[in-house]
C-alpha cells in the first residue's frame, strides 16, 4: 500500500510572482519574448532568489512561487527584482517591457513533500492579482513583521476582498520610490579609465546570528581581495577601502561610482548546523546586471581548508566571468573607442577560436594594444602568444622570422614585467611547444607561484605533467582547471582527453574528446587511435575516414612531428596507435 505524503505545517513567507500581459508579449513574439524572459531570469531573477534564501516551489510560463524563511528575505528580494527590471525596461518600447505582479504573505503553510498548499499561499497569489504593474502588494501580517525592521514605505490599501477568499484582508502597497538607501561617502578618484578592468569586492555578510563567524566571513572576504589582486588586468579596490562599508545597507551602483568600478563583488556567509553556506554575485555596475552568481555549501569540520577551497573557486570564476563581460562590452562599443585593454580582449578572443583567419585578425587587435601602450607588458606576451600559434600550426609564411618576433616579445614582456602570471604562462606554453621541458618547467612553476588560482595556469600545469610522462597526475590538474572555472574554454576537454590517452586509459580519453562540439582531424585522429587501442576497428575506421576529409594530407610521421612527449614510450605508443587506425605514415 502507498504511504501517504507527510503534512507539516510552517510558518513561512510566501511570494507569488507573474508576468503582465503574458498571452499579449508572446503573441507579438513568441521568440524573443521567452528569450528575454529566459535572460531576466538567469542575470536577475534566480540570483536575487538564491541571495534572499528563497526557494523555487513551481514555476508556469508566466509565473513562479517562492518560499522564504523570514518576511524580511521574501520582501528585500521583491524589491530588488522590481526595481532592477524597471531599470531593464527603461530602454525598451512600452509594448514589449516585460514586467511581473508580485504578492507576498506571512503566515502558517502546509507542506506536502515539495509543495506549499493553504490559505497562505492563495492569498499570496491573489495580492499578486491586485498588485501594480511593476508594483508588490503584501497582506497585514508582512507590513506588521517588517513595519521597523527595513527602510522601505508600505501604502495602506484598505481592506480588500480577495477571489476565493472568504473574508476581506488588509492589504499594503510597497513603496517602490523610497528604498533607495543613502549614496555612500565622497568618492575618491576613480580607477575605471586605466584601460583596465576595476572591480571591488564588498564585505561579506555573516548571515549567521552568531559573532564567532565574523571573522570567518571577513576572512574569505580578504582572501578574495588578495587573490584578485594577483590578476594584472585587473584593478582591485583595497580592503581598507571596501571595509567602510562593513555592515551598512548598500546600493551597488553607488558603490561602483564611489569606487569608479566596473565590478562588484558581494556575498554572505550563513552557519547551518556543522555546514556553511556562502552566496557570492559578481555584478556589472555599469548595466547593473548580474554576470555570475553561485552558492557554495561544505562542511565546517576544517573551516580554513575550505576558505582556501572556496577563495580559490571564486577568484577563478570571477576572474573568468570578469573577462567574458568585458570582451561583451567591447563587443558593444565603437571600434574608435577602444582602448589597449579591450584592443588585447578582443585579441584573446579571437586567439582562442583557433583558425587562420582568426589568428590574423588577432594579430592586428593585439598590434593595435602595442601602439597605445607600448610599455603593456601582458600584451607583448600575448603578442608572443598569438604568433606562436600561427607558428605551431604552419600559419606563417616564414617560420624563422615568426620565431624570432615570438623570442623577442616574450622577452620585451618579461623585461618590463617578471612578475606578470601570464607572461610566465605563455613562455611556459611555447617552450613546451619546442620540446624545450626544462625552460617549461621554470616558467610554469613561477606563473603557479605568482598565480595559482588562474584556471589557464592550472590546466597547463596538467598539460605540462601530461607531456614529461606524468598524465595521472595531469588528469587531476586539469579537472581541478575545470571545477576552478565551470566556464572554462572546450580546449580543457582536449587536455584531459590527451592526458587520459597517455595514460593508456582509452574510454575515458574518447568521453573527454566527445565534449568538444566541433572536432578537427587532430580530434579525430587522437578518437581514431584511441578507438584502435581498445580493439574497436569500426568507429577507429569512421574517426579514421573523418580526420582524412578534413586534411587529405594528414601524416602520421609530420604530425608526431608537432608533439612533444619528453618520454619516447610516449612518442612510440601514440605513433603506434595512429598507425593501427590506418592512418598513413
Amino acid at each position: 500500500m502507498m504511504q501517504e505524503p507527510a503534512l507539516r505545517r510552517r510558518l513561512m513567507a510566501i511570494l507569488a510572482a507573474d508576468m503582465v500581459g503574458y498571452s499579449r508579449l508572446v503573441e507579438l513574439d513568441e521568440t524573443g519574448t521567452l528569450a528575454r524572459l529566459k535572460t531576466h531570469r538567469i542575470e536577475l531573477i534566480d540570483p536575487s532568489i538564491a541571495k534572499n534564501n528563497g526557494r523555487i516551489v513551481k514555476t508556469t510560463g508566466d509565473g513562479m512561487l517562492i518560499e522564504f524563511a523570514s518576511a524580511a528575505d521574501a520582501v528585500e528580494c521583491a524589491v530588488e527584482i522590481q526595481r532592477r527590471m524597471a531599470r531593464r525596461n527603461a530602454d525598451v518600447e512600452p509594448e514589449r517591457q516585460i514586467r511581473f505582479r508580485i504578492g507576498i504573505n506571512l503566515g502558517d503553510i502546509i507542506v506536502e513533500d515539495d509543495d506549499v498548499l493553504g490559505d497562505g499561499v492563495n492569498i499570496a497569489a491573489r495580492l499578486q492579482t491586485i498588485a501594480d504593474a511593476g508594483g508588490i502588494s503584501v497582506s497585514q501580517a508582512v507590513r506588521d513583521e517588517l513595519a521597523h525592521k527595513l527602510d522601505i514605505r508600505f501604502e495602506d490599501m484598505g481592506e480588500q476582498a480577495l477571489k476565493n477568499i472568504s473574508r476581506p484582508l488588509r492589504m499594503f502597497r510597497v513603496a517602490l520610490d523610497n528604498v533607495d538607501v543613502a549614496p555612500p561617502p565622497a568618492p575618491p578618484p576613480s580607477v575605471a579609465d586605466g584601460g583596465h578592468s576595476s572591480i571591488a569586492v564588498l564585505p561579506f555578510a555573516n548571515m549567521s546570528g552568531d559573532p564567532e563567524q565574523e571573522f570567518f566571513a571577513d576572512g574569505l572576504t580578504e582572501d578574495i581581495i588578495t587573490a584578485l589582486s594577483r590578476f594584472r588586468d585587473l584593478l582591485v579596490i583595497s580592503r581598507n577601502s571596501t571595509f567602510v562599508y562593513k555592515g551598512k545597507a548598500i546600493n551597488v551602483q553607488e558603490v561602483a561610482k564611489a569606487f569608479g568600478v566596473h565590478y562588484v563583488v558581494e556575498g554572505s556567509v550563513r552557519k547551518i548546523a556543522n555546514r556553511v553556506r556562502i552566496t557570492v554575485q559578481l555584478i556589472d555596475a555599469k548595466t547593473d546586471r548580474h554576470v555570475w552568481a553561485e552558492r557554495y555549501d561544505r562542511e565546517l569540520a576544517d573551516i580554513f581548508a575550505m576558505q582556501d577551497e572556496v577563495t580559490a573557486s571564486i577568484v577563478a570564476t570571477v576572474s573568468g566571468r570578469v573577462e567574458a563581460a568585458a570582451v561583451d562590452r567591447v563587443h558593444r562599443s565603437p571600434t574608435s573607442n577602444m582602448r589597449a585593454y579591450e584592443y588585447l580582449l578582443t585579441a584573446k578572443v579571437l586567439h582562442h577560436r583557433s583558425s587562420q583567419a582568426d589568428n590574423v585578425e588577432a594579430q592586428k587587435m593585439i598590434a593595435k594594444a602595442i601602439e597605445l601602450d607600448p610599455n603593456y607588458a601582458h600584451a607583448h606576451a600575448w603578442r608572443g602568444c598569438i604568433i606562436g600559434q600561427s607558428w605551431v600550426y604552419g600559419w606563417c609564411s616564414d617560420r624563422e622570422k615568426a620565431w624570432t618576433s615570438i623570442a623577442e616579445e616574450l622577452g620585451t614582456a618579461l623585461t618590463l614585467d617578471d612578475n606578470d602570471s601570464d607572461v610566465h604562462r605563455i613562455l611556459a606554453a611555447i617552450n613546451l611547444n619546442r620540446g624545450d621541458h626544462d625552460v617549461a618547467q621554470y616558467h610554469q612553476e613561477r606563473a603557479l607561484t605568482l598565480n595559482p588560482n588562474n584556471d589557464l595556469i592550472v590546466v597547463q600545469q596538467g598539460e605540462y605533467l601530461t607531456w614529461i610522462g606524468k598524465p595521472d597526475e595531469g588528469v587531476e590538474w586539469i579537472r581541478k582547471a575545470m571545477r576552478l572555472n565551470p566556464h572554462h574554454p572546450e580546449r580543457f576537454w582536449n587536455h584531459l582527453g590527451r592526458a587520459f590517452f597517455v595514460a593508456r586509459k582509452y574510454p575515458e580519453a574518447i568521453e573527454a574528446f566527445r565534449h568538444i562540439g566541433k572536432p578537427d582531424q587532430f580530434h579525430h585522429a587522437f578518437l581514431a587511435a584511441a578507438a584502435a587501442m581498445m580493439g574497436d576497428p569500426v568507429a577507429a575506421e569512421q574517426h579514421r575516414k573523418q580526420a582524412l576529409a578534413l586534411d587529405a594530407k594528414f601524416a602520421v610521421e609530420a604530425y608526431l612531428g608537432t608533439q612533444h612527449y619528453k618520454r619516447r614510450e610516449d612518442a612510440e605508443h601514440h605513433r603506434e596507435a595512429l598507425i593501427r587506425a590506418g592512418l598513413p605514415q
